[in-house]
């Protein structure tokens, strides 16, 4: 069952909708849909803004936008993996040689599809058990408040509650998370090539599910309802602080 994340998102002072990854066998509860044109090579986040109106992206492995969600999310390679080093190093610049970019490929691994069909897009509660990670688009103050949640829990020796990984903004939706039992979240919406799409304050913070459940069960003993936030609040001009 989703948990009900309404007290959450009432400290969070967050209207913006929080966005599920899911990889599903039936496209229809989470109509309406919105495609890539095949060809367009469009960036998974060129449709925020449908998102936000309450449509879902729906990716195959044959319509999947850019090659980057090609390769992260559906597993298909569409250019041998010497010219995928070379572009991302000569074209794109994000590594100091090809050695590094071919060694981090062989680090970081692509999802594996389950599912015939990739959605992103509203959360759909009677989806839930096909749900991957959910994330919040959210600016630094409310950043900084999911952080300490994300660490609420947890206990030396666990695996990191929160990670900053390098990758695609597509990638960082999902790849980050190597076990998707474990509470985990990810810091994303840092890939400068698809910043364009979102308002300049807004980053993406990921999580599992696992990590979702523990966010939305804080309660009003925790630093939720406690000073320094309403503080902050209250510094930001809202009348909730």
């Amino acid at each position: 069952m989703q948990p009900d994340a309404t007290y959450l998102l009432e400290k969070l002072g967050l209207d913006i909708p929080l966005i599920g990854f899911y990889d599903a066998p039936d496209t229809r509860p989470f109509e309406p849909l919105v495609e890539p044109k095949p060809g367009t090579g469009a960036c998974t986040f060129a449709y925020y803004r449908q998102w936000l109106r309450g449509k879902t992206l729906h990716l195959t492995r044959e319509t999947f936008g850019c090659h980057g969600a090609g390769y992260w999310l559906c597993g298909v390679e569409t250019r041998s993996r010497e010219e995928l080093v070379r572009f991302l190093v000569d074209d794109e610049g994000l590594k100091a040689s090809h050695a590094l970019m071919d060694q981090w490929l062989d680090y970081r691994r692509g999802y594996r599809q389950e599912q015939p069909h990739l959605l992103i897009g509203p959360l759909r509660a009677d989806q839930y058990g096909y749900l991957k990670t959910v994330t919040f688009f959210v600016n630094p103050d409310q950043l900084g408040l999911l952080m300490i949640g994300a660490q609420y829990y947890s206990v030396p020796g666990d695996p990191s509650p929160v990670l900053a990984p390098f990758g695609s903004g597509c990638s960082q939706l999902l790849i980050p998370f190597d076990d998707p039992n474990v509470p985990q979240a990810a810091i994303g919406a840092t890939d400068i090539a698809m910043r364009r799409y979102l308002d300049p304050d807004l980053l993406a913070f990921t999580v599992t599910r696992p990590m979702y459940e523990q966010l939305c069960g804080l309660g009003e003993g925790s630093f939720l309802s406690k000073p320094f936030w309403k503080d902050l609040r209250k510094a930001r001009g809202f009348k909730d602080g």
